[in-house]
């Protein structure tokens, strides 16, 4: 299983978001903290807002911020926003399934559940647990 470059980048803002949460955060800050490109970073802002996970304030002193309490952002809701198509393999979509064995595959079934565990774990964490290690992240962020 391996999620998309895209959510990495994602996680990433918002654990930074969990541990600035007294200010607004750029996404040159971000982009520049993580070593991704500010493009990336921007369409990351612009999706964790549609998702409603960030509020964003335009102009000169913008930024972006947490929508809601850090013990509120469940992990596997998260991803499962992020991971629209979250699809391990080709059967798993309807659309792009030209697999001849589809029909009678029991591998299937076996992929399906373990991808259900693995979304069933981040379902029982949250951004705050994860960031609860602050001054460490702090450090490692070199925002201390």
């Amino acid at each position: 299983m391996k999620l998309t470059a895209f959510t990495d980048y994602s996680l990433r803002a918002l654990m930074f978001l969990a541990v600035h949460p007294d200010r607004l955060c750029t996404t040159k800050e971000i982009a520049e903290t993580f070593q991704i490109s500010q493009n990336h970073m921007v369409k990351v802002a612009y999706q964790l807002s549609k998702l409603g996970y960030v509020e964003t304030q335009k102009g000169k002193n913008g930024g972006m911020k947490l929508s809601r309490p850090p013990e509120d952002l469940n992990l596997g809701e998260a991803i499962r926003g992020l991971e629209p198509d979250f699809h391990l393999v080709e059967c798993f979509n309807r659309k792009d399934d030209n697999c001849r064995i589809s029909s009678a595959c029991q591998f299937k079934s076996v992929l399906f559940e373990a991808q259900s565990a693995f979304l069933n774990v981040l379902d029982d964490y949250t951004l705050a647990q994860i960031t609860e290690n602050e001054l460490d992240l702090l450090g490692a962020l070199g925002t201390a």
